[in-house]
Protein backbone atom coordinates (compact mmCIF):
# COMPACT_ATOMS: atom_id res chain seq x y z
CA UNK A 1 0.00 0.00 0.00
CA UNK A 2 2.86 2.36 0.23
CA UNK A 3 3.39 4.60 -2.11
CA UNK A 4 6.79 5.93 -1.82
CA UNK A 5 9.43 3.76 -1.61
CA UNK A 6 11.40 4.09 2.25
CA UNK A 7 15.28 4.31 0.84
CA UNK A 8 16.50 5.21 4.47
CA UNK A 9 15.37 5.45 7.95
CA UNK A 10 17.09 7.22 10.96
CA UNK A 11 16.10 7.69 14.35
CA UNK A 12 17.30 11.20 15.83
CA UNK A 13 16.04 11.26 18.83
CA UNK A 14 13.90 8.26 21.12
CA UNK A 15 12.36 8.10 24.46
CA UNK A 16 10.10 5.48 26.18
CA UNK A 17 7.00 7.57 25.11
CA UNK A 18 7.96 8.60 21.16
CA UNK A 19 10.89 8.87 19.36
CA UNK A 20 11.54 11.41 16.17
CA UNK A 21 12.37 9.74 12.87
CA UNK A 22 13.70 10.83 9.66
CA UNK A 23 12.55 8.88 6.42
CA UNK A 24 14.92 9.44 2.82
CA UNK A 25 11.93 8.96 0.48
CA UNK A 26 11.24 8.17 -3.42
CA UNK A 27 8.11 9.18 -5.43
CA UNK A 28 7.02 7.01 -8.12
CA UNK A 29 7.89 9.78 -10.49
CA UNK A 30 11.94 9.36 -8.74
CA UNK A 31 12.04 12.81 -6.56
CA UNK A 32 13.82 11.73 -3.49
CA UNK A 33 12.98 14.03 -0.21
CA UNK A 34 13.26 13.41 3.80
CA UNK A 35 10.40 13.36 6.05
CA UNK A 36 10.63 13.92 9.84
CA UNK A 37 8.25 12.00 11.49
CA UNK A 38 7.14 11.33 15.19
CA UNK A 39 7.22 7.94 15.94
CA UNK A 40 4.08 7.14 18.30
CA UNK A 41 3.47 4.19 19.82
CA UNK A 42 -0.28 5.12 20.14
CA UNK A 43 -2.61 6.79 22.48
CA UNK A 44 -5.92 6.12 24.30
CA UNK A 45 -8.02 8.90 25.28
CA UNK A 46 -11.03 7.58 28.12
CA UNK A 47 -14.77 9.88 28.49
CA UNK A 48 -15.34 8.51 32.00
CA UNK A 49 -18.93 8.70 33.05
CA UNK A 50 -19.74 8.48 36.85
CA UNK A 51 -23.37 6.52 37.94
CA UNK A 52 -24.81 9.94 38.63
CA UNK A 53 -24.01 10.88 35.19
CA UNK A 54 -21.21 13.35 35.37
CA UNK A 55 -18.45 13.17 32.77
CA UNK A 56 -14.89 13.17 34.96
CA UNK A 57 -12.75 15.95 33.32
CA UNK A 58 -9.07 16.56 33.98
CA UNK A 59 -7.68 19.97 34.40
CA UNK A 60 -3.60 19.15 33.66
CA UNK A 61 -1.18 21.86 33.63
CA UNK A 62 0.59 21.47 30.11
CA UNK A 63 4.35 22.90 29.84
CA UNK A 64 4.93 23.08 25.95
CA UNK A 65 1.83 25.67 25.79
CA UNK A 66 2.07 26.42 29.59
CA UNK A 67 -1.29 26.68 30.32
CA UNK A 68 -4.12 24.80 32.56
CA UNK A 69 -6.22 22.64 30.05
CA UNK A 70 -9.55 20.84 30.16
CA UNK A 71 -9.35 17.10 28.93
CA UNK A 72 -10.39 13.74 29.47
CA UNK A 73 -8.34 11.26 30.61
CA UNK A 74 -5.82 10.33 28.22
CA UNK A 75 -2.38 8.58 27.93
CA UNK A 76 0.30 6.54 25.33
CA UNK A 77 -0.10 2.64 24.82
CA UNK A 78 1.85 0.83 27.23
CA UNK A 79 4.20 -2.36 25.84
CA UNK A 80 2.00 -5.21 26.36
CA UNK A 81 -0.98 -3.75 27.03
CA UNK A 82 -3.34 -4.08 24.94
CA UNK A 83 -5.64 -0.18 24.01
CA UNK A 84 -8.39 -1.49 26.44
CA UNK A 85 -6.13 -2.53 28.95
CA UNK A 86 -3.84 0.91 28.75
CA UNK A 87 -7.40 2.93 29.30
CA UNK A 88 -8.37 0.92 32.42
CA UNK A 89 -4.97 1.74 33.18
CA UNK A 90 -4.74 5.83 32.60
CA UNK A 91 -8.29 5.32 34.34
CA UNK A 92 -7.13 4.51 37.60
CA UNK A 93 -3.92 6.72 37.38
CA UNK A 94 -5.50 9.82 36.56
CA UNK A 95 -8.57 9.84 38.21
CA UNK A 96 -8.42 6.64 40.17
CA UNK A 97 -11.48 5.50 38.37
CA UNK A 98 -12.81 1.95 38.12
CA UNK A 99 -15.41 1.36 35.20
CA UNK A 100 -18.38 -1.00 35.37
CA UNK A 101 -18.09 -1.21 31.52
CA UNK A 102 -15.57 0.33 29.04
CA UNK A 103 -17.00 0.91 25.32
CA UNK A 104 -14.44 1.29 22.58
CA UNK A 105 -16.42 4.07 20.27
CA UNK A 106 -13.46 4.56 17.59
CA UNK A 107 -9.83 5.53 16.18
CA UNK A 108 -8.36 8.48 14.59
CA UNK A 109 -5.26 9.89 13.71
CA UNK A 110 -4.36 13.00 15.87
CA UNK A 111 -1.80 14.61 13.63
CA UNK A 112 -1.08 12.84 10.04
CA UNK A 113 0.98 15.24 8.42
CA UNK A 114 3.99 14.59 11.29
CA UNK A 115 3.04 11.70 13.41
CA UNK A 116 1.46 8.38 12.86
CA UNK A 117 0.13 8.41 16.50
CA UNK A 118 -3.15 6.22 16.07
CA UNK A 119 -5.96 7.33 19.00
CA UNK A 120 -8.26 5.14 20.71
CA UNK A 121 -11.07 6.60 21.93
CA UNK A 122 -13.24 5.33 24.86
CA UNK A 123 -16.44 5.51 27.20
CA UNK A 124 -16.63 4.36 30.58
CA UNK A 125 -19.19 3.94 32.40
CA UNK A 126 -20.29 3.51 35.90
CA UNK A 127 -17.15 5.25 37.08
CA UNK A 128 -16.30 4.89 40.68
CA UNK A 129 -13.94 7.76 41.49
CA UNK A 130 -11.21 6.79 43.74
CA UNK A 131 -7.35 7.97 44.92
CA UNK A 132 -5.18 8.39 42.12
CA UNK A 133 -1.82 6.84 41.35
CA UNK A 134 -0.15 9.83 39.47
CA UNK A 135 3.11 10.45 38.10
CA UNK A 136 5.21 12.76 39.69
CA UNK A 137 5.40 15.39 36.92
CA UNK A 138 1.42 15.30 36.17
CA UNK A 139 -0.53 18.31 37.85
CA UNK A 140 -4.09 17.37 37.86
CA UNK A 141 -7.25 18.57 39.21
CA UNK A 142 -10.21 16.54 38.58
CA UNK A 143 -13.42 18.12 37.66
CA UNK A 144 -16.90 16.20 37.13
CA UNK A 145 -19.34 18.24 35.63
CA UNK A 146 -22.57 17.45 34.00
CA UNK A 147 -22.07 15.61 30.44
CA UNK A 148 -24.40 18.27 28.81
CA UNK A 149 -21.36 20.53 29.91
CA UNK A 150 -18.51 18.43 28.48
CA UNK A 151 -20.11 18.60 25.39
CA UNK A 152 -21.11 22.14 25.42
CA UNK A 153 -17.13 22.43 26.52
CA UNK A 154 -16.10 20.80 23.17
CA UNK A 155 -17.88 22.41 20.98
CA UNK A 156 -17.53 25.94 22.39
CA UNK A 157 -13.83 25.64 22.61
CA UNK A 158 -13.55 25.26 26.51
CA UNK A 159 -11.69 22.22 25.59
CA UNK A 160 -8.76 23.19 23.94
CA UNK A 161 -7.06 19.61 23.60
CA UNK A 162 -8.33 18.59 20.38
CA UNK A 163 -8.24 15.01 21.32
CA UNK A 164 -10.36 15.45 24.15
CA UNK A 165 -12.76 17.27 22.28
CA UNK A 166 -13.21 14.83 19.71
CA UNK A 167 -13.41 12.04 21.93
CA UNK A 168 -16.42 14.28 23.86
CA UNK A 169 -18.24 14.59 21.12
CA UNK A 170 -17.80 11.25 19.37
CA UNK A 171 -19.50 10.42 22.54
CA UNK A 172 -21.98 12.91 22.85
CA UNK A 173 -25.01 10.08 21.44
CA UNK A 174 -23.68 7.60 23.79
CA UNK A 175 -23.89 9.89 26.70
CA UNK A 176 -27.61 10.83 25.83
CA UNK A 177 -28.24 7.06 27.11
CA UNK A 178 -25.66 7.22 30.18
Amino acid sequence: MAVWQTLDRQYLWQSPWYSLRQDRLRTAEGHEFTYTIVDHPGAVWIVPVTRQGQVVLIRSYRYPVEDWCYEVPAGGLFPGLTPEETARRELEEEIGGRAAELRFVGRFYTSNGISNEVAYVYLATGVEIGEPHREPTELIEIRPVPAAEAVRMAREGGISDGPSALALLWCEPLLQNT
